[in-house]
């Protein structure tokens, strides 16, 4: 960009941040152009002597202060006119001819008054402008055509006109500004709603993986206890199996709560958080359910469709807190069965158990249910799927969902 562009820009910045200083230019440019032409013009070289005052310098001063009105037109349009409207009347009145500054004046003053007021206003001090204009006209010592004085008419309202219409456009673009401002904030707003739903959603996440690893835990380390005595190798087992359930649990802890670290601290921790737990690892889940001692079974049924990222995750954690309830409640002797039933737009999830933990899990206070339970309820709700929690015919509990394949 040249320095002379870079200098109009910056002008044109300066300009618009102090309209007081440009309308005063604007009168002044007004100035320059029409005065010479006041005093250069010939009266009588139009044989108007008779019917026009010559000008001269009390006329010249006049004219100088009708159109340095315009200076204040922006931050007081209606006295302006009435201003300009005054001094037009004194000029005609003491027989000046009209000039360009005095008829230029006018025109921006009507339009200043409907670009910068109220319709009220700017619709009053209009009608006054215009009543103004053509009693100027009529009185005029000269004769005008009716084609002259209709197009002069029509100058006047088409002024005021361009100036309504200036002022309902800045009208309508403030109000996409502001419309624009609140969906910002509501955007913001949503965006809080929105974080502090995930926090809840990692809240649930931690429990499901703590409390299944703990599960495990415990039970081997119950089991270790036990059999530490008499049976060292098993005993080692077992801690093994503590050991590695820990790590996996702490792994899986690591890669929840990492959602709610920055870029930065992903950066400096240096890798990128595993995905998300699915069917797919299925398999593993029950083989560490299997070593606490609990026999879970698995049955698919149906060909086997691959769900939504989010239905995926639900039924694989509807699975490990079904599991996990089933080692706290009914131990790890009971058994477990794992079924997936798959069609052509659902999927089906059922975890039972023989155990006698039912009366465990449904006792208590009842408008209090445990957080696993709201966990399930919340999973499956929120991929369009529908819940069932209860006792088993014959004993034992049972859990039944039913996703939709698409969320």
């Amino acid at each position: 960009m040249s320095p002379r562009i870079r200098g109009l820009l910056a002008f044109r910045a300066w300009l618009q941040s102090r309209p007081l200083a440009a309308d005063g230019l604007l009168a002044v440019g007004l100035l320059l152009v029409g005065l010479p032409q006041l005093f250069l013009d010939d009266v009588a070289a139009g044989g108007l002597e008779s019917r026009f005052r010559s000008p001269d310098v009390p006329g010249g001063a006049l004219v100088v202060v009708v159109a340095l009105a315009l200076t204040f037109r922006r931050r007081a349009p209606l006295p302006v006119l009435l201003f300009v409207v005054a001094g037009g009347a004194v000029l005609s009145a003491l027989r000046y001819p009209p000039s360009v500054p005095d008829v230029v004046a006018f025109l921006v003053a009507v339009y200043s008054l409907a670009a910068h007021r109220g319709l009220a206003q700017s619709a009053l001090g209009g009608l006054l402008a215009f009543v103004y204009f053509v009693v100027m006209l009529v009185m005029l010592p000269v004769s005008t055509s009716p084609m002259v004085f209709l197009t002069d008419c029509a100058l006047v309202i088409g002024v005021w006109m361009l100036g309504r219409n200036l002022r309902l456009r800045r009208a309508y673009f403030a109000e996409l500004e502001s419309r624009a401002a609140r969906l910002e904030r509501a955007r913001g707003t949503d965006a809080r709603a929105a974080r502090i739903e995930e926090r809840s959603r990692i809240a649930r996440e931690l429990h499901d993986v703590v409390a299944h690893h703990v599960s495990v835990m415990t039970v081997q380390a119950g089991a270790a206890r036990r059999i530490i005595d008499r049976d060292a190798g098993s005993a080692r087992d077992a801690m093994s199996t503590i050991e590695e359930v820990g790590r996996t649990a702490l792994s899986e802890m690591r890669r929840i709560v990492g959602v709610l670290r920055t870029e930065r601290d992903m950066e400096r921790a240096g890798g990128e958080l595993a995905p998300q737990p699915g069917l797919g690892d299925l398999g593993e889940l029950l083989d560490h359910v299997r070593e606490t001692g609990l026999s879970v079974q698995l049955w698919i049924e149906g060909e086997a469709r691959t769900p939504s990222p989010g239905v995926d995750v639900a039924a694989f954690r509807l699975i490990q807190e079904a599991l996990t309830n089933t080692l706290k409640h009914a131990g790890a002797q009971a058994r477990a069965w794992v079924r997936l039933y798959y069609t052509d737009d659902h999927l089906t999830v059922e975890i039972e158990d023989d155990g006698p933990g039912t009366a465990t899990i449904t006792a208590g206070d009842e408008a209090r249910p445990g957080h696993g339970l709201v966990g399930m309820y919340e999973r499956v709700a929120l991929y369009g799927g529908e819940l069932r929690i209860g006792p088993r015919v014959g004993g034992g509990f049972g859990v039944r969902a039913r996703f939709p394949l698409e969320a």
